[in-house]
């Protein structure tokens, strides 16, 4: 906090180190799930790309009234930069979330998206096309980068992970409605079988954006700010208390506390400051920086070798490279659907089992899956095959891959009920407040980054173009291979965060590992080591005071 400051806080005194924490009412619950909204974003700008890079009409636009499909070249290019746009705005997010607030960041990604979308509508070519959705990209960037800090911000701990989870929902919703949407124009011959798919966005920045307007800012920001009185305001918005109530006091108390703490800690004088803080201390160190930067950063980038997006993104010419399934968007719309209906289960399990169980057997899940489409593919489902006219085989056993279906939809429930949640809710909750916006974004910016990557390289993997790598159903062993790394990697470094509170998180860093963090149980609060418990305040309500040095100490 600004001047190195403890909060005027009227607290009750109390030694419950769990904390006294207010009953959630139905306004305060739809206020923090509203922002889950935010996952529509990224759940239809990844999804529809599918359908239109199988349009007819896009096809010949892009590359000619002759060409059928579109080359390995310009299929990268236009679902990728999508992604390296957002990589950018993800990290342009940390930025703004601290100069400006979560709020209004996250309304400026949707008018930045909002621009790109309708260049993306007017485009009759490639030039327009890739500009808009480089963009559109920033944009997108500003809201999953954001989104996340701010729901983990404003959710009570009880059911923070549920909320956040909500948001991998949202974004099912959106591949699933970009399903839709590219299902029902796919038979237009005009301009409307890409357009009316891009078009729909619009509504997405519309709605979230007025939305926004209405709930308020985190108060954990505020804090940070020093606004002492604006965060008291806020929390009683989102908890339906009284902003006097004890419940109110005691949750101020331990962000203040909290955020003083590591103030005093980590260095955040100057704009490179609080950048460099992001990556001080040791990796060998429980409490370092650096290590929970790279664990961030790393869980997005594993959530991304899994696979799924090859999925989503690639699924249409992979099925129809088997020859074997005459509608291939109909079982692209069954993967999505599976996803939906999936996700829903996180909502329980990821408070009722944890986190970190969650992420450990999703992963054994997946892994197993992968393996055996790839097992499938490359004996039972090309043993029986016929040659197309440009001298590929074609599989002519129906049998095998509907098996290769099945299991690639079993796989895609594992994500959806693991991984998928399971990831955003663990970045949200790991950074302490001075390099949360910043430490956040990265991690985000890790996702996208590997998003881009991952749809640069993939139709050169699966393409059938000279120089391509024609890897049809083998790829599966690569992502089998990557969901085994996604294994050992949450059983050996993903700690538990369930139950705690974001200031609690940060004291089970410092006194625990993650194959013990589950038994961690909270034994302090900031605020009592602060010495903020009491009925007596240090300084005039909604007012800051300096710490003397024994209290810094």
């Amino acid at each position: 906090m600004p001047g190195g400051a403890v909060a005027d806080v009227q607290l009750a005194a109390s030694d419950d180190v769990e904390q006294i924490e207010s009953p959630v009412t139905l306004k305060a619950y739809l206020m923090c799930a509203f922002a889950s909204f935010g996952g529509i974003f990224f759940g239809y700008d990844s999804g529809y790309i599918n359908g239109v890079t199988g349009s007819t009409t896009f096809i010949h636009i892009i590359e000619g009234p002759d060409a059928t499909q579109l080359t390995s070249p310009h299929n990268s290019l236009i679902v990728s930069i999508l992604s390296a746009g957002t990589f950018f705005g993800a990290i342009i997010a940390g930025d703004c979330a601290d100069w400006f607030g979560r709020r209004p960041t996250i309304i400026a990604g949707c008018v930045i998206y909002t621009i790109g979308v309708i260049l993306q509508a007017a485009s009759h070519g490639l030039g327009l096309l890739v500009a808009g959705r480089v963009i559109a990209g920033l944009g997108v960037g500003f809201v999953s980068a954001i989104i996340i800090l701010y729901m983990s911000e404003i959710c009570p701990r009880k059911i923070r992970g549920t909320l956040v989870s909500g948001y991998q929902f949202a974004i099912t919703l959106g591949l699933l409605i970009a399903s839709c949407v590219d299902y029902a124009s796919e038979r237009r011959e005009d301009t409307g079988s890409y357009r009316i798919p891009i078009s729909i966005q619009f509504a997405w920045g519309l709605i979230l954006a007025i939305g926004l307007f209405f709930l308020p800012d985190s108060p954990r920001y505020y804090v940070k700010k020093g606004n002492v009185d604006a965060a008291r305001n806020v929390l009683s918005r989102l908890r339906g208390q009284p902003e006097d109530s004890k419940y109110v006091e005691v949750e101020l108390a331990e962000i203040v506390a909290n955020n003083e703490y590591e103030r005093h800690l980590i260095v955040t004088d100057s704009y490179w400051g609080s950048w460099i803080a992001c990556f001080t201390g040791s990796l060998w160190e429980a409490k370092s920086n650096v290590r929970r930067t790279i664990l961030g950063t790393s869980l997005q980038m594993m959530q991304q070798w899994t696979g799924v997006n090859f999925i989503f993104y690639y699924s249409t010419p992979f099925l129809q490279s088997t020859g074997a399934i005459k509608n291939t968007f109909l079982i692209s719309l069954i993967f999505t659907l599976v996803n939906v209906c999936s996700t829903p289960i996180s909502f329980w399990t990821i408070e009722r089992f944890g986190r970190r169980p969650l992420l450990v057997w999703g992963a054994l899940g997946m892994l197993i899956c992968q393996f055996l489409v790839a097992i499938i593919g490359v004996t039972a489902g090309f043993n029986k095959t016929h040659i197309d006219a440009s001298g590929s085989p074609i599989a002519n056993n129906i049998s095998a891959v509907n098996a290769q279906i099945a299991f690639i939809a079993i796989f895609i429930f594992f994500f959806a009920s693991t991984w998928g949640p399971g990831a955003w809710v663990v970045i949200g909750e790991i950074f302490p407040i001075p390099i949360r916006s910043r430490g956040v974004a990265l991690s985000t910016a890790s996702n996208w980054l590997w998003n881009t990557i991952i749809a640069v390289i993939t139709p050169y993997m699966v393409g059938t173009e000279k120089g391509d790598g024609n890897l049809r159903s083998s790829v599966f062993f690569i992502w089998g291979g990557l969901c085994t790394c996604a294994f050992v990697y949450a059983y050996f470094l993903i700690p538990e965060t369930k139950g705690l509170t974001l200031e609690q998180v940060d004291r089970m860093f410092e006194e625990t590992t993650p194959r013990t963090s589950s038994k961690w149980r909270p034994h302090a609060t900031f605020a009592h080591d602060m010495g903020m418990t009491g009925k007596d305040t240090a300084s005039e309500k909604g007012h800051v005071e300096h710490l003397s040095d024994e209290a810094k100490v």
